[in-house]
């Protein structure tokens, strides 16, 4: 790794960081460093009702340069459900868009602390809902699923909703280092929490700092809602690509929901992301990680 990048990520990785104190001012960095939508992008913003009507959901709608599939994309953003929003997340949702051939839609989840668990969720499902079930007389349309971090535990559990409840599944969904699992701690099963979870960025102080953000209650961590590795059922869930990257803190919990996934009847390729960190989907295109990324998930939605 390079070494001036891996002294910024130790910086990154203080411990002096406290996400339940620090969350606002990271917001405004990161709206310090969002790509504002300009005339150079392809984009729509539209807004979809709440299932009781209380609020609007912002979903913005990104055309990529010369479309080469009609399957559209769900996009649902990282941030540890507290921070990131689909200004954030332009750039990432642009290469998205461009390097796949597909639209893609980003949802702007409700956040916590404002709106704990399950006001993100809950916003997320009426989102996958609305775009998933054609209207009377239209044709059904092959969705496809995708999230980071936050946003991938969101995506799998949408996934795991639908089937529950008898909906339309989305054809494939594309899990980017996700959460999958309640213990952050040292008492964590999985060895890349103590390897990988103090020099790298993202931190094992700042995932159990967002989770408790999310959900303070512990019991409620635990259930699949929020840890989808939890879950009793895993059959009949899309076709899944899990992505992860090779010093990220959720490196084994995202391969290890692939493997449960796969042990469970289901068609999955995971792929490990080598000398990549947690994030790196907002790394501009000619990075290796993304320029990676992007081509596996091209192979991917493409066979």
């Amino acid at each position: 790794m390079n070494p001036v990048f891996k002294f910024l990520l130790r910086l990154a990785s203080s411990p002096r960081i406290d996400m339940q104190e620090d969350y606002q001012w990271v917001r405004k960095m990161q709206k310090l460093f969002s790509s504002a939508p300009s005339a150079r992008y392809r984009i729509l913003d539209e807004k979809i009702y709440s299932i009781n009507k209380d609020h609007e959901i912002p979903v913005r709608i990104f055309y990529p340069k010369q479309k080469k599939h009609p399957e559209p994309i769900l996009y649902i953003h990282g941030g540890g459900w507290v921070t990131g929003d689909i200004d954030y997340y332009t750039r990432a949702c642009v290469n998205i868009a461009d390097h796949l051939g597909r639209v893609v839609y980003s949802v702007d989840y409700r956040l916590a602390p404002e709106n704990p668990f399950p006001a993100g969720l809950e916003d997320v499902y009426r989102v996958a809902e609305v775009l998933l079930t054609p209207l009377e007389g239209e044709q059904e349309e092959d969705w496809i699923i995708m999230g980071d971090s936050a946003g991938g535990n969101l995506a799998a559990v949408v996934s795991l909703l639908f089937k529950k409840r008898q909906k339309r599944m989305p054809k494939k969904q594309v899990l980017i280092y996700p959460v999958t699992y309640w213990d952050h701690t040292e008492n964590s099963p999985f060895e890349s929490i103590k390897t990988n979870g103090y020099d790298y960025g993202m931190t094992i102080k700042k995932i159990q700092g967002f989770m408790e953000l999310y959900s303070p209650d512990l019991s409620e961590r635990k259930t699949a809602l929020i840890s989808p590795l939890m879950a009793e059922d895993l059959t009949e869930q899309p076709e899944t690509l899990v992505l992860t990257a090779e010093y990220d803190p959720l490196r084994d919990e995202g391969e290890a929901y692939g493997k449960a996934l796969r042990k469970a009847g289901n068609i999955v390729n995971i792929h490990r992301v080598l000398n990549s960190v947690h994030g790196f989907i907002n790394y501009p295109t000619f990075t290796e990680p993304v320029e990676e990324t992007l081509k596996v998930m091209d192979d991917f939605l493409n066979r």
